[in-house]
């Protein structure tokens, strides 16, 4: 059944906004507000261009320019599938489960190893820590709706806090963490992207070599102590981060 029949879809001829981009915007607003559901096929594009009276290559071009912001997929045999859209989350101090939630998401994770180790170089300095001082390492798998989205490896320093996999397995980090009376109040982040090694591509259903999205974040208290430092793998066609740029006079 063609899904797009249920939508109210309407077009400005006089506008001087091109009829694609007006299409596409109306079938990512019916996404983003639930009318168009994760899994719903959109049917066949010459019926939706005959509805509408347009060309056919009108509604492919409105079609295309939604499956590249990873809203609609094209599958093989199946046909052009609405997607969960994109997690977009704000540029500030926030948890990861708690965006989710504040989406209309579920959020849900899979906690992959949970080990007291010796910190990595790396890991000690951004903690403030002696090289080699104990740390606990956290590596979970962060879905929504239980579908993968990031990769969460997280090191935490020896602050009397030590989460049980149950624990994170049911609710936020920082959550977890201000329960225990550590409240993350600023952080030092860095964003950059690269390429998904092949584990990273199957815990994530993620074609080898897919772009994921990075975040290296370490998080301070309200007296400056590192209370987290950690690397976030994120999924590209369903992660976005929106940051919001002053201009400086």
């Amino acid at each position: 059944m063609d899904v797009t029949w249920s939508v109210d879809l309407s077009l400005d001829r006089g506008s001087p906004v091109p009829l694609y981009f007006q299409l596409s915007q109306q079938l990512e607003s019916a996404i983003e507000h639930g009318r168009l559901r994760p899994g719903a096929l959109l049917g066949n594009e010459i019926r939706l261009a005959g509805r509408l009276g347009l060309s056919r290559p009108t509604v492919r071009q409105a079609i295309q320019n939604l499956v590249d912001k990873g809203l609609l997929v094209r599958r093989r045999g199946v046909g052009t599938q609405v997607v969960h859209p994109r997690v977009r989350r704000p540029s500030q101090l926030s948890s990861l489960w708690d965006d989710l939630e504040a989406a209309g998401r579920r959020p849900s994770t899979l906690v992959r190893s949970l080990a007291a180790v010796p910190a990595p170089p790396e890991v000690a300095t951004a903690l403030g820590l002696a090289d080699g001082a104990e740390v606990l390492r956290l590596e979970r798998l962060r879905l929504a709706d239980g579908e993968p989205l990031a990769l969460l490896l997280t090191y935490l320093p020896p602050h009397g806090f030590r989460p049980s996999a149950d624990e994170l397995e049911t609710t936020g980090l920082y959550r977890l963490l201000r329960t225990a009376g550590v409240t993350p109040h600023s952080a030092r982040q860095t964003i950059g992207a690269r390429a998904a090694t092949p584990e990273e591509a199957t815990a994530l259903t993620e074609p080898p070599g897919a772009p994921l999205l990075t975040l290296t974040r370490t998080a301070y208290d309200t007296a400056g102590r590192a209370v987290e430092h950690g690397t976030h793998a994120c999924r590209a066609s369903r992660y976005s981060l929106d940051l919001q740029l002053l201009l400086r006079p």
